[in-house]
């Protein structure tokens, strides 16, 4: 029997995954942010500022205890924590936080972050021995190319190890020097063994990350925010049916809980792409399950 769910989000959220005969859903694009630095995110979406672009409230504000109540509600069973890092000498301090987190959270997927920094490979390869299970980095907001010298021995370590990285590295909301597929596809080219997804599916330039993940085994695609009526992006006329032949590396993400509108608008507009139940089930659970357990 299906448990009472508390959010009034959450039973078109539930009936969407109980429709497809599912256990429940893996979103792998999932913040928790230590307070002070939760805050301050939030504050750059609620002023608008130059990295967002638009007006952005965001729907789930609420505790971090109170939102992770509101992922068991939603039937989430596997979420990440996400953190990244914005300038040199903060992604210890993240790491150390989302530990402790992960630590108290049955379900948590094991998140870190890092930067272009000396100490980066250090503490990478103590992350990955210590059972990290996805790492995030932002582009956009750290404002550094993924070749940077500083992460060659970094992305050595993680292709040995095949831990995943989330890269935001496409132009949207807002481009700067360091976004779009430029950089990932000169990593790619000396590092073609690791483990990639690639943020928002890496809108605006959603074609040229496809082709990537077309060509290189082990990249990936997260569908954040696509196909929703907010993040209004146009589409290639062939991409719809490129999505369908990359089925086993398309991956749910929502960007929970930084999103205007409710959580079930990312799950309808997937389902909107009419690429079948198969599709939808691998891409809400049998993906992030066969890439995370």
């Amino acid at each position: 029997m299906t448990e009472i769910a508390a959010h009034p989000d959450a039973p078109a959220v539930r009936s969407f995954w109980e429709g497809l005969g599912l256990p429940g859903l893996v979103d792998v694009h999932v913040h928790f942010l230590p307070p002070n630095i939760q805050r301050a995110v939030w504050a750059v979406f609620d002023a608008a500022g130059p990295k967002i672009g638009r007006e952005w409230p965001i729907r789930y504000r609420e505790s971090h205890e109170e939102r992770v109540g509101i992922l068991r509600d939603f039937g989430v069973r596997r979420f990440s924590t996400l953190p990244y890092a914005h300038k040199p000498g903060v992604a210890t301090y993240l790491n150390d936080w989302s530990r402790q987190f992960a630590a108290g959270v049955p379900g948590v997927i094991s998140s870190a972050t890092f930067y272009p920094e000396p100490e980066a490979a250090d503490y990478v390869a103590a992350q990955v021995s210590g059972g990290v299970e996805i790492f995030k980095i932002h582009l956009q907001v750290g404002e550094f190319h993924l070749d940077d010298p500083l992460l060659d021995p970094v992305w050595g370590v993680l292709s040995d190890a095949g831990t995943p990285v989330v890269v935001h590295a496409g132009s949207g909301p807002v481009g700067n020097d360091f976004t779009g597929p430029g950089s990932m596809r000169r990593l790619l080219s000396r590092f073609p063994r690791l483990s990639l997804v690639v943020a928002h599916m890496g809108a605006p330039e959603c074609a040229e990350f496809l082709a990537l993940a077309e060509r290189y085994e082990r990249v990936h695609l997260d569908t954040t925010m696509v196909f929703t009526e907010f993040f209004g992006q146009s589409y290639p006329a062939d991409l719809v049916p490129r999505l369908k032949d990359l089925q086993p590396k398309i991956l749910l993400g929502s960007d929970f809980p930084t999103i205007p509108y409710p959580y079930v608008e990312q799950l309808t507009g997937l389902a909107g792409l009419d690429l079948g139940d198969d599709w939808l089930r691998a891409v809400c659970w049998g993906n992030g399950m066969r890439l995370l357990g």
